[in-house]
């Protein structure tokens, strides 16, 4: 049997790589241009593996491992395409996120990171699953625990705990507090999806996300080049996990 028939559901409408181009565990920052730096910057040898809609992917090695970075794109939708495609059509095993958040911690400030142990939102991503109940997304523990333990290595400041994955960017509602009195950390968009699919899939995820701006301190933030290119501890952390 050819690898084609193999893998009926290769090539994708939305990766055009071949089986096996991927790498068992997947790097996937939201923005193709910081998927781009990082394969540039730290991996060996990298070759294109996808850029159906600018969606850069790349394969290379870092320490001798096999390694992979794709970008996401934006919201729960778009990483709930990619995520599933790699997990269930590619072979691929674990999917680090490495991302970008708002901060609602007083402790958290502009470069620090937090962890995502588990992902709330006010999506519906988990409601095609049918359950008699409210799923709760949440990471690989083995991945967590790993995480945490290269931020200490590094001497990098961090926190493990729930993240916010909100369906919108401008809420007309400001409901972001209201997710801080819960003890939530920082708000992204995309790790509710990707938690989902894991879990279905019976594969492993982690959201690793650098604060680009605060709701307590809004004087701190980046810019978007600042966002592409200088994130470099939560990049180093994720290849170490890799």
């Amino acid at each position: 049997m050819s690898k084609e028939e193999k893998h009926p559901n290769v090539p994708t409408p939305h990766i055009t790589a071949k089986y096996g181009d991927f790498a068992k565990t997947v790097l996937m920052p939201g923005d193709p241009l910081r998927a781009k730096f990082i394969a540039e910057n730290f991996l060996e040898n990298p070759v294109l593996v996808n850029n159906v809609r600018g969606v850069n992917g790349y394969t290379g090695t870092y320490k001798g491992k096999r390694v992979s970075v794709m970008a996401s794109g934006m919201g729960q939708p778009s990483i709930g395409i990619y995520s599933y495609e790699l997990y269930n059509f590619y072979g691929v095993e674990n999917i680090i996120r490495i991302g970008s958040c708002g901060s609602f911690d007083k402790d958290l400030h502009v470069r620090d990171i937090i962890i995502a142990m588990g992902a709330c939102t006010n999506g519906n991503y988990a409601m095609q699953y049918n359950l008699p109940g409210t799923f709760c997304p949440i990471a690989d523990f083995s991945l967590v625990r790993r995480a945490a333990e290269l931020c200490e290595q590094a001497g990098v400041k961090y926190k493990v705990g729930n993240i916010f994955s909100s369906d919108m960017f401008y809420d007309d509602m400001n409901s972001g507090m209201q997710w801080a009195k819960m003890g939530v950390l920082g708000v992204e968009m995309e790790s509710a999806a990707l938690y989902c699919n894991a879990a279905r899939a019976g594969k492993k995820a982690l959201c690793i996300c650098t604060v680009s701006d605060s709701f307590i301190y809004p004087e701190e933030n980046t810019t978007a080049e600042e966002r592409q290119n200088s994130f470099t501890n939560m990049m180093k952390i994720a290849l170490e996990l890799a």
